[in-house]
Order: structure tokens, then C-alpha cells, then sequence
């Protein structure tokens, strides 16, 4: 059997979302074109006469509890059940050359960094006709510059202005391939998490290269409000008189709020 092959593809989020073909030069194993891979010159190979093409001898040995039957490998032919006697001159009689392929890869929606695909047969060629190894592709994650991964959903951290948070608004938000419009509510806190339902990445199933995408995840924005670190005199003015209005003044129920918040995180 030719050995397997391994590759690494890295793809960005884009690519996660839609699928992508991908393709691969690769130096390897190819079978000889003169010989067709047998490894053999002219008439081709011969019947090994010790195993009688079979690959293997049994033998048999009398013990005091029985006779004792085992099967090895033919030490004439290495278990191949056929005998070259006029070698390839391409190939030395290994029926393979090392050579070039380009490999065409169809990367399924929804794979995830680390994950492995394999491609039966496109590994390495198989000495004399051998059994062709497997093709192990795996995958990497670019990062995107706004967006985080967390399994099928996406997260996106948003800063409000204060007078937004407070007042409410809309603000564009943006996803993997475009931007959406959201709605701020009226005394947005910082901490709140909005869900955008199948704004997220495609689960994907199955195994081996039979890759199968299904399901949307969501797209999870982390509200944080923005506090400015430097105040003109007249916006100092203005909050120092908002500030002494009782509206602006946390209660008991958002101090709980923010209480329980603080205690499940160290949960």
C-alpha cells in the first residue's frame, strides 16, 4: 500500500460559510507510465512458484498438542505472489516515479480548524499496482479581523456611545459577508447579548471526505458602552447635571441585575 499524504489548507470565514474548492500541486508517488505501474519490462511478471501467486506459505509442526498449522508472508516473493525477473529501467521494478498531480478538493461548508479530511486513493501510488495511499487534508482558520468563532455561532463584540445606549438607535453590525442593520432599545446595558438567528456558520456532519453541512448557527453580539476618558467643559457640565437627577442613579433591581451577572461568572 502507497503511503498517505498530508496537506494544510487555511480558509477564511468566508470560505467556512459557502464551501470552497480547493486546489493542490503535489509532489508524489505516481505509477511508471512505462511499465503501467507493474514494475516489470516486456512480458510482465511472473507466478511466484513458492507461494503459487498467493503471497503467503503455510506451514505446518508437529507439538504435543497437535499438529500447529501458521501462515507468513512468502519470503520469496515479500508476500506480492509474483516474481519480476526483467525490471523496469524507469522505475527499478517499483512500478511507481515520483512525480506531479494537481488534486481538486471540494472543502464542504462548516469545517472547523483542526479538522481532517481524507480523499481515498489520491495519497501516494502503491508499489507494482499496490493499493494507493490517502490524501489527508487539514484544515486552518484564518482570523477575521471583527468576528470570533465559538463552534456554529459567531460573536461580535459592539461599543455603544452612551447617548446610543441610552436613547437607543440602529447601528450596522457586520456578519461574513455583508452588514446588517440592528436595533438599539432605549436603556441598553452593557453586557446585554443580541442573538441575529442564522447570521452564524453551518454545522457540518459525516466523516472522511462525505462531509455533509446542515443547520445555522447565530450571531451573538456582547453589548459594551464606551466611556469617553477625556470631557470638553461643557460635556462635564452636562453630565454633572444629569448626574444629580435620580434617572441616572442604578436601583436595586439593576444592582441585583448586574450582581447576579458578576456571580455566575465565577461560577
Amino acid at each position: 500500500r502507497g503511503s498517505d499524504l498530508r496537506v494544510k489548507v487555511k480558509l477564511t470565514l468566508k470560505e467556512v460559510l459557502t464551501g470552497v474548492e480547493k486546489k493542490f500541486k503535489l509532489k508524489k508517488y505516481v505509477p511508471c507510465p512505462h511499465c503501467q505501474g507493474s514494475g516489470a519490462d516486456g512480458h510482465g511478471a511472473d507466478t511466484c512458484s513458492t507461494c503459487r501467486g498467493s503471497g503467503t506459505i503455510i506451514s505446518q509442526q508437529r507439538t504435543i498438542l497437535g499438529t500447529m498449522q501458521t501462515q507468513s508472508v512468502c519470503p520469496t516473493c515479500h508476500g506480492e505472489g509474483k516474481i519480476i525477473k526483467n525490471k523496469c529501467k524507469e522505475c527499478s521494478g517499483d512500478g511507481v516515479i515520483y512525480g506531479e498531480e494537481v488534486i481538486s478538493v471540494q472543502i464542504p461548508a462548516g469545517v472547523s480548524e483542526g479538522m481532517q479530511l481524507s480523499m481515498s486513493g489520491k495519497g501516494n501510488a502503491g508499489k507494482r499496482n499496490g493499493i494507493p495511499g490517502d490524501l489527508l487534508i487539514q484544515v486552518e482558520e484564518e482570523q477575521h479581523p471583527e468576528l470570533l468563532r465559538d463552534e456554529n455561532d459567531l460573536i461580535y463584540n459592539l461599543l455603544l456611545s452612551f447617548p446610543v445606549a441610552a436613547l437607543g438607535g440602529t447601528v450596522e453590525i457586520p456578519t461574513i459577508d455583508s452588514k446588517v442593520k440592528v436595533k438599539i432599545d432605549p436603556g441598553t446595558q452593557p453586557g446585554k447579548v443580541l442573538r441575529l438567528r442564522g447570521k452564524g456558520l453551518p454545522s457540518v456532519q459525516g466523516g472522511g471526505y462525505g462531509y455533509s453541512s446542515s443547520s445555522m448557527g447565530d450571531l451573538l453580539v456582547n453589548v459594551s458602552v464606551y466611556v469617553p476618558e477625556a470631557l470638553s467643559k461643557d460635556e462635564k457640565t452636562a453630565l454633572e447635571r444629569l448626574e444629580a437627577s435620580d434617572n441616572f442613579k442604578p436601583n436595586d433591581t439593576v444592582k441585583e441585575k448586574i450582581f447576579k451577572k458578576f456571580k455566575n461568572f465565577f461560577e
